[in-house]
């Protein structure tokens, strides 16, 4: 009968679990540069710049700008679960869908 030390099978979960992450975490890099997130997701960095330009110009107050940027995480929100729903990306019809919530938002910044 072969005896193994506790240690070394702790290592060797623990290496395992690390290929796994890697591999895990591969995946997740791939699936956010998808063409269709990455536009959406542009869009939403754009307008988090407007807002904070605007708020520092005074053409928006603080709650104005509060508000828009909790539209904005909403947004990324369900960006998320969508390509959570389709293995990492967003159907034309659901960037088109986000495209038009963005531009809602984006009619607000600087009213």
């Amino acid at each position: 009968m072969l005896r193994v030390p506790r240690l070394s099978v702790v290592i060797l979960l623990v290496i395992l679990m690390l290929s796994f992450a890697g591999v895990s975490m591969a995946e997740n890099q791939w699936q956010k540069k998808h063409p269709r997130r990455t536009q959406v997701n542009k869009r939403l960095h754009n307008q988090h710049r407007r807002i904070n330009k605007e708020l520092r110009q005074g053409k928006i107050s603080r709650t104005q700008a509060k508000q828009l940027k909790k539209e904005d995480r909403q947004i990324r929100r369900d960006e998320r679960h969508m390509a959570k729903q389709h293995g990492g990306h967003i159907t034309k019809e659901e960037q088109k869908a986000l495209n038009q919530r963005e531009n809602e938002v984006s009619h607000q910044i600087g009213k």
